[in-house]
């Protein structure tokens, strides 16, 4: 990471000018002060990098300043410039916390070296809280994975086969199985820790706009393109990059992805020059990619170089086992970030919670129990505080089960054909298939008001097509 914002403190107008422009031309943005008050009030305004001072200022000395800076940001470095090449200055700075001093006059190059310094101490600084950020992330994430089940045992195990391997994993599961922070549990248990983890939802942002956020652009690219933007693979460079919902990426982003994958490198928005970024690729999605392949909506090749270690979370309806768990969990949790006294719930309410059929799954699970903490002025949690979570929604998937298309037809043919040896030989598919395509034709020809062109293309056939069947299976035709 590089220096971005510099302070210049000095009153003497031609040092203030040489040193802002030396910086400039390297890419930096500077604040000049002419005086310590003047100084110490931008420090208070703005974030810096780097602080240059000189040694003798009107209002605060440099030395001055610097106690000031020590007790407001410890994290800014300073540097001081002194016309005093005296031991005692120069111990002094130190003391107070300097990060070098520099004895006028100097040579442009001791800026050179000192801003290389910087730079490198800012590097090995942010690395150093990046790594302490993630270590506290893995203790969380490695709490927040939860569940006793076969099913996340696997889970388990595949992530220690993998993580410390650089193979391009695909998560796959409902929404709300926690996709993301499986990826970031790979992550964190690599050897990539200590690089960042940079995902991004390929669902969530316009296709005309995912490609810039992806590969970065360059300025002028495109309408509102001001500054050359960095992209999420230049971001992630030395890290992994978690594309979550992949099976919603456009076929030309997906060849783009390719060529990460294949050439590591990648290319601006309007750019021309290819830069090798080092990442590894974690992706997720909800669909079902090989029925994607087949309908030509994703690339085959995409498929396989993505899903060389497929993981599979299990929606919850399946590892009912882990609900105990995972709610006494959530409700320690939303208590404690809530604010709220503990909270006890019922084996009654478990019991409950295990015969829902949780269509949001863990996600679902959790934002309940949350609700619950929130509505009840109870100790205990009992099953008045899930009543209409369970009762709409139980309601609604039975009436979805019990009205399918697929279970109506079910009980239909058990009742018509019940007897499987008294059924002619040979014709029964196409009677079948006849009795459904009739009534089915003849819907959509009345919802299109007798239009065979629209319905033709509703039902995914020709024009020619719809007439042939129509009078193959004598349907008779009215004027919308």
């Amino acid at each position: 990471m590089s220096l971005s914002r510099v302070l210049v403190a000095d009153d003497e107008e031609s040092m203030r000018w040489i040193l802002s422009n030396t910086l400039k031309g390297k890419g930096f943005a500077v604040d000049i002060a002419s005086d310590g008050r003047q100084a110490l009030s931008l420090i208070q305004e703005r974030s810096y990098d780097l602080a240059i001072l000189d040694i003798k200022m009107p209002g605060f000395s440099g030395l001055d300043l610097l106690e000031r800076i020590r007790e407001m940001k410890s994290d800014l470095l300073v540097v001081i410039m002194t016309a005093e090449a005296s031991m005692k200055n120069a111990v002094e700075a130190m003391k107070r916390g300097a990060y070098d001093y520099i004895t006028k006059p100097f040579e442009l190059d001791v800026i050179d070296a000192i801003i290389e310094k910087v730079v490198r101490v800012r590097q090995v600084t942010n690395q150093v809280s990046l790594l302490k950020q993630e270590l506290i992330e893995r203790y969380q994430v490695e709490k927040n994975i939860i569940g006793n089940s076969a099913a996340m045992q696997s889970v388990y195990k595949t992530i220690g086969k993998v993580a410390d391997s650089d193979v391009t994993i695909l998560i796959q599961g409902e929404s709300g199985t926690g996709k993301e922070m499986v990826a970031r549990a790979i992550h964190l248990n690599s050897k990539r820790l200590g690089n960042p983890f940079v995902a991004i939802n390929c669902a969530a942002i316009p296709h005309d706009l995912l490609e810039s956020e992806l590969f970065g652009s360059e300025k002028g690219a495109y309408t509102g393109a001001s500054e050359r933007k960095q992209g999420k693979f230049e971001q992630a460079n030395n890290g992994t990059v978690f594309l979550d919902e992949i099976g919603d990426m456009s076929l030309d982003l997906q060849a783009k992805i390719l060529r990460v994958l294949q050439e590591h490198e990648v290319t601006r928005v309007g750019g021309l020059q290819n830069m090798p970024v080092n990442v590894r690729i974690v992706a997720a999605t909800n669909q079902n990619l090989p029925e994607k392949v087949r309908q030509k909506e994703f690339r085959e090749d995409l498929y396989y170089r993505l899903n060389v270690v497929p993981i599979t979370l299990a929606p919850l309806r399946e590892r009912l086992s882990d609900i105990p768990v995972l709610t006494r969990y959530f409700l320690d949790r939303a208590c404690s970030d809530l604010l709220f006294p503990p909270k006890q719930i019922s084996d009654e309410v478990l019991s409950l919670l295990a015969s829902h059929a949780w269509p949001g799954n863990v996600r679902e699970l959790e934002n309940a129990i949350k609700r619950a903490v929130i509505l009840s002025s109870d100790p205990m949690l009992t099953a008045a505080d899930f009543e209409n979570l369970l009762s709409d929604s139980d309601n609604a998937s039975q009436d979805s089960q019990e009205t399918s298309l697929e279970s109506i037809v079910d009980k239909k043919l058990r009742s018509c054909f019940a007897e499987i040896d008294k059924l002619d030989k040979g014709d029964i598919l196409a009677r079948v298939l006849q009795q459904v395509e009739r009534p089915l034709i003849r819907f959509i020809l009345e919802k299109t008001k007798w239009n065979q062109l629209k319905a033709a293309d509703i039902l995914g056939i020709n024009r020619n097509t719809l007439r042939k069947k129509i009078h193959e299976l004598e349907i008779e035709l009215k004027r919308g």
